[in-house]
Order: structure tokens, then C-alpha cells, then sequence
């Protein structure tokens, strides 16, 4: 089941969904070119790990904190796959320029980053001593998919089914597809939580939180703009 878009044309051209993927895309494409051995350390410096910010909180050491902390800003731009950043950078494309016409640009860049954060500490709550580096996008990017649950659950999205190689057609209500999606993302990530080799390299849980906080917000949206309009 690959989306393949959304019949949902937005007024206003998606400037910071764009200028956000082309900036995914540089950094991706600098990553690929480094040695071997200097992307590795690259991911691992700037990518988010949970046990180095436990360890920064359990010696009360602010500077070492608000690295970490950094850090998680950092990861949202790495990717450790072509099929990583394009399974990010075609769901933001899909899902970001209808969000960023209801928001505005900079709400919505604001949303983005949230959601991102929201998601990394989400993913840091279950995973206190993991020694493993997070990075990718997708925590920000699920917050995104949470909005668009939220206010436009009526808007078809062109799905891709492949039946026996054969390639079907189907536009699917976004509050199923997205439904489906998220139903998935909670599955795995309770497996997650039995053994590290169920959905392992993939932060399930980060998916989670960033797609609630992401549903929250809109569902305040969705408040703030009735009252408004029915006083």
C-alpha cells in the first residue's frame, strides 16, 4: 500500500515544505559522499541518543543537556537510507503542503520542530539506556500526518495496491488510510517494548507521540476556529 497523493489541492504554494525537503536532501547527499568511517561518526554526533541524555540528567550537567537536546533538532535532518528519506520526504510532500495552507508558514514551521521534539522524548521515555542513534524526520513528519487526520479526514488519497504484480488504483479516505497507518505504528510499537528484535530500526514510538501531539494541536485548531465563528 504506497500513497501515491492526495486529492486535496492547497491555495498557497508549500514554501517551508519545500525549502524542509530540499534541506533534508542536501544533508542526505553530503552524508552519502562522506567516508565510511566519517559518516558513521557523523550520525553518531549528531544524531539523538537516549543514554547520553540520561547520562547528561543524571550528572546534572546543563551543558552537556542542552547538547543532547540539540542533538534531537540535528537528527530530524539525517537518514541512514535512500528508502529512509524517501519514504520521509514523500510523506511530508504528500501531507505538508495542505497543513502549512491552514497554518501559515512560520505556525507551521513551528509545528514541525514540535512535533519533532515531541517525538524524540516520547521515544526517549521507553528507551531511557538505549545506546542506539535516532535519526530521520519522521517523528515531525507524523506530527504533520496527525493534523491532516484531524482536519481533512474526508480527503482521498490516491493509494497503490499491488495485487500479484499487478498494480491497482484506489482512492482510500484519509482517516482510513491514515487510521491504518497509525494502528500499525502502535502494534509494532508495543512489540517493540516484548524484545529489541521485534520492529527493530524503526522508533515506533516516536511515531506515536509526534502523530497525538500532532492530533491535539489540530483538534485545538479545530476549537479555537468554531467558537470564533459561531460567536
Amino acid at each position: 500500500m504506497f500513497p501515491l497523493r492526495d486529492i486535496n489541492p492547497s491555495s498557497k504554494r508549500p514554501v517551508v515544505t519545500i525549502i524542509l525537503i530540499i534541506i533534508n536532501v542536501i544533508v542526505f547527499i553530503f552524508e552519502m559522499i562522506l567516508p565510511p568511517h566519517l559518516r558513521e561518526s557523523f550520525i553518531q554526533y549528531y544524531g539523538f541518543m537516549p543514554s547520553e541524555l540520561t547520562k547528561a540528567f543524571a550528572y546534572g550537567d546543563i551543558g552537556y543537556i542542552i547538547l543532547n537536546i540539540f542533538t534531537i533538532f540535528t537528527s530530524m535532518f539525517l537518514h541512514g537510507s535512500f528508502m529512509h528519506i524517501l519514504g520521509n520526504m514523500w510523506s511530508l510532500w504528500l501531507f505538508g503542503d495542505n497543513v502549512e495552507d491552514k497554518f501559515g508558514h512560520f505556525k507551521f514551521l513551528l509545528i514541525y520542530f514540535s512535533s519533532g521534539f515531541i517525538a524524540s522524548f516520547t521515544h526517549y521515555i521507553f528507551h531511557l539506556n538505549s545506546p542506539i542513534v535516532t535519526i530521520g524526520a519522521s517523528g515531525a513528519i507524523a506530527g504533520v500526518i496527525g493534523i491532516y487526520f484531524v482536519l481533512f479526514p474526508l480527503a482521498k488519497i490516491q493509494t497503490l495496491f499491488l495485487l500479484i504484480w499487478i498494480p491497482i488504483f484506489v482512492n482510500i479516505p484519509s482517516f482510513i488510510f491514515i487510521g491504518i497507518w497509525f494502528l500499525s505504528q502502535i502494534f509494532n510499537g508495543i512489540l517493540s517494548l516484548v524484545g529489541p528484535y521485534y520492529g527493530a530500526g524503526v522508533a515506533w514510538w516516536a511515531h506515536i507521540g509526534g502523530f497525538l501531539f500532532g492530533a491535539y494541536i489540530a483538534k485545538k485548531y479545530k476549537e479555537k476556529n468554531y467558537y470564533t465563528y459561531y460567536y
